[in-house]
């Protein structure tokens, strides 16, 4: 029943479950008198403001744990978050009651996927906190009692706190999984690709070394046979010979097909697999029709780059969106890719990046980042496409190289 459920949308109709379930006890509070349910508040007041600050976190609930985990967090999320906490102590202070601290184990939830962990427990713990009040002068009891009451709400809400990591973890772990997966398909397309290709060079190496050889010695030898034999005898040795050499020329030019015909690698399906369902970032992929590479080396390390920019954009820069631009230019061919992430300052050279210019300085490329604080990240990569020096000046294309956009 709970198959298609993943652990991000348990958490969230979990909360929400409890959320209305306290809408019940807090309706009863209201509509009892005051000496039996709101203490030294009277019923109105238990009315508007408790309800207000009940539905303000059931909607900052649902706003914060949708797509939990797949999308990007900004600065209104935790805007929210802090209009999430107030209201749950609120309906505490406004109900004189600890619902809100039954609501504050249900904020916990949210905390690990917004916060770090040491910021996310001194919130939790912070917040139940808050609540001791209320435990004192509507609840009649002492200081020490209050305390203990909210550090067993804190108990209990450092358990759910513990459980939405966990989630968080697991989910993390699938998006990992599901990462390696796609590079794996990448990675075995090219391989596919890499094996067609050698196994039609030699399949042409052989027809070539073995058929070659022997029809031509053949054709020599009926030719050699015709100046010997007169005649009728003679007539079918130079049909024989014209056979022969018929035969050796559709071997050569089945040879030359082999060797030329689809004797590259085809990056387009090579590249697709790296974009499909990466978790809270739509890539889309401009490349030019068909996209060839005659060299698996080359094709091997734009795989690789494409690679560590798609990473670079979900880990470092959250971004929600990534375009990538595939053209010829010149000699080279060039991928232009952009995201909408944070961005920084300065791009730090870290493990990714250096192998990415390390594997490209082998071959004469480079790549240039461009990058400013809500930017986003702009990578310039440039790979030659044979040795020599590089002629950067765009090419035209035709018809048949239309771009194609791959979502």
């Amino acid at each position: 029943m709970f198959a298609h459920l993943n652990h991000s949308r348990l958490l969230r109709y979990a909360g929400l479950f409890t959320w209305a379930v306290i809408g019940m006890p807090l309706l009863l509070l209201s509509l009892l008198p005051a000496e039996q349910g709101g203490g030294a508040i009277a019923s109105a007041d238990i009315g508007w403001q408790a309800w207000a600050a009940y539905a303000a976190f059931g909607l900052c609930y649902g706003w914060l744990t949708r797509a939990l985990g797949s999308r990007r967090v900004g600065a209104f999320d935790y805007l929210l978050l802090l209009v999430l906490t107030a209201s749950a102590v609120a309906i505490s202070y406004y109900s004189a009651s600890g619902l809100g601290s039954i609501l504050l184990m249900v904020a916990a939830c949210v905390l690990p996927w917004l916060l770090p962990l040491p910021l996310g427990v001194a919130w939790l713990v912070l917040s139940e906190f808050l609540v001791v009040p209320v435990y004192v002068r509507w609840l009649d009891m002492s200081w020490v009692e209050a305390l203990m009451q909210s550090l067993l709400y804190a108990g209990f809400s450092g358990f759910v706190f513990v459980t939405s990591l966990v989630a968080r973890q697991q989910a993390q772990a699938r998006e990992d999984q599901r990462r390696l997966n796609a590079e794996l398909r990448a990675t075995r397309a090219l391989l596919a690709e890499s094996a067609r290709i050698n196994e039609r060079t030699r399949i042409s190496r052989e027809l070539h070394d073995l058929l070659g050889h022997h029809l031509t010695a053949l054709s020599l030898n009926l030719e050699v046979a015709g100046h010997l034999v007169q005649g009728k005898a003679q007539e079918h040795v130079n049909q024989a010979h014209t056979l022969a050499r018929l035969l050796l020329s559709d071997v050569r030019e089945a040879v030359s097909r082999l060797r030329e015909d689809d004797a590259a690698i085809d990056m387009a399906a090579t590249l697709r697999p790296l974009a499909d369902n990466v978790a809270g970032l739509q890539i889309a992929m401009e490349m030019p029709q068909p996209f060839l590479l005659d060299d698996p080396e080359r094709a091997h390390v734009l795989l690789r780059c494409t690679q560590e920019i798609i990473t670079n954009a979900v880990r470092h820069a959250q971004a929600g969106e990534l375009r990538l631009h595939y053209r010829y230019d010149g000699r080279l061919v060039r991928l232009q890719a952009r995201d909408n992430g944070r961005g920084a300052e300065a791009p730090v050279a870290g493990n990714g990046l250096r192998g990415m210019r390390e594997r490209l300085a082998a071959y004469g490329g480079r790549v240039d980042i461009d990058t400013r604080p809500g930017r986003g990240f702009a990578v310039d990569l440039r790979l030659p496409l044979e040795e020599g020096p590089v002629v950067t000046a765009p090419v035209q294309m035709g018809p048949a190289e239309a771009a194609v956009v791959l979502k």
